[in-house]
Parts: structure tokens; sequence; C-alpha cells
């Protein structure tokens, strides 16, 4: 079995629960209060933000020359998303630079950036990349599995049709495929602190949900 199957298979009980959290439920039902979707693409922000400097560090550490150029074009990509992001979501529901600045960094979104970071810090730059996979490959799942049924909320059916299309597809596979590769390729020592990067990454992002619906504070 290849290191992606095993571990995405390791990890299905979390991404099940996010294929039934109540936000995925109601972004598809169009139910999902705006503010709540606002706080979300807010933490999102310092999520993207950090999680584009993440892929440039591991492209600068990395030895592997497919990883390299694998996580500066994902670095370029998610800089040029972000922007379209701001132009879009962020125009529509009015979310200002000051607004931005003004809105804490939730605890989940916080101990999902600091938790990448650390597989450079206390690891390697390929357990980092394998830790940076399940946010991309899961939200490519749900937009396939939502795409089907939309959302009557124009903005959210924007949201789905954005994780849905074949390029974000090949991104995904392209990613999958190095990893493999690479965890061929290593120790069982490091495959280990891969697998355990990937898990914890893809519990981090059910809990990423939740954090949104709750409008989640350090207090």
């Amino acid at each position: 079995m290849l290191f992606s199957e095993k571990v995405r298979r390791e990890s299905n009980d979390w991404w099940e629960r996010s294929f039934e959290h109540p936000f995925i439920k109601q972004l598809v039902d169009g139910s999902l209060p705006a503010e709540t979707f606002r706080y979300y693409l807010i933490q999102d922000h310092y999520y993207l933000k950090h999680f584009s400097k993440i892929h440039q560090l591991v492209g600068e550490q990395s030895d592997d020359a497919e990883i390299k150029k694998l996580m500066f074009a994902s670095a370029e990509g998610l800089a040029q998303s972000e922007s379209a992001i701001r132009d879009d979501f962020f125009k529509e529901l009015n979310i200002t630079d000051e607004e931005i600045e003004q809105t804490g960094i939730a605890p989940t979104a916080y101990h999902y950036v600091s938790h990448m970071y650390r597989q450079l810090a206390e690891f390697n730059p390929e357990a980092a990349f394998s830790g940076l996979l399940p946010c991309a490959w899961l939200y490519l799942e749900i937009g396939y599995k939502l795409i089907g049924k939309g959302s009557p909320n124009p903005m959210y059916q924007k949201w789905i049709e954005t994780y849905s299309t074949d390029e974000f597809k090949e991104s995904v596979d392209n990613q999958r495929r190095s990893l493999d590769r690479v965890a061929k390729e290593s120790n069982p020592e490091t495959v280990e602190a891969m697998a355990n990067a990937f898990k914890i990454s893809s519990i981090e992002e059910y809990n990423f949900w939740g954090m949104a619906l709750d409008h989640q504070t350090w207090e």
C-alpha cells in the first residue's frame, strides 16, 4: 500500500467527521450564518499566510529537487489564491484589513500553524511536507462530495467550486505521488514522523470547523 493511502486510511475517522461536520452541512444547505463564515475566512487568512510560508521553507530546506519545485510553485499559487479570496469573499462580506488586525488568532488556528512549523524545527522537511498535504487533499474530497449537491447560497457555492476543479485535483495528485516516493526512500524514523504529521494535521482540519462555528477565542 502506498504511504499516502496508508496514512489517509489511518486518519479516516477524522476525515469522516469533517465530511459530516455541522459547518459543512450548514454551508451546503445555506444556513451557515454569514458571521460564522466571515470568522472562518479571517482565521483562514492567518492560516494561509503561514501555510504559504511553510511551503516556501520546505522548498528551501529540502534536498529533493522535485519537492523544491512543488513547494515553490505551491507557495506562489497559495499567494495568488489568497489574493483571489480577498477580492471575492472579503469584498462581498466587507472584511477590512482593520477587522483582520483587530480579530485575535483563535487557538486552533494558532496550534495548527505551530504544529506545521514544528515539523521543520524538530524533524525534517519530509515530515513538514507530509503535514501540509491533508489541508488540500481534504478540501478536494469535500469539494468533490459537495459539488453535486451545491448550495443555495451563491457565496458558499463559489467556495465549493473552488475546491472541485481538475487543476486542484492535479495539484493534490502531484503532491501525493511525491510524498509516496519520499516515504519509500526514507528511513523508518522519518516515515513515522511523516505519518504522525499527517494525522495531526487531519485532526486540526476537523478542529478548524468547530473553531469557526464557536467563534473560538482564548477566553
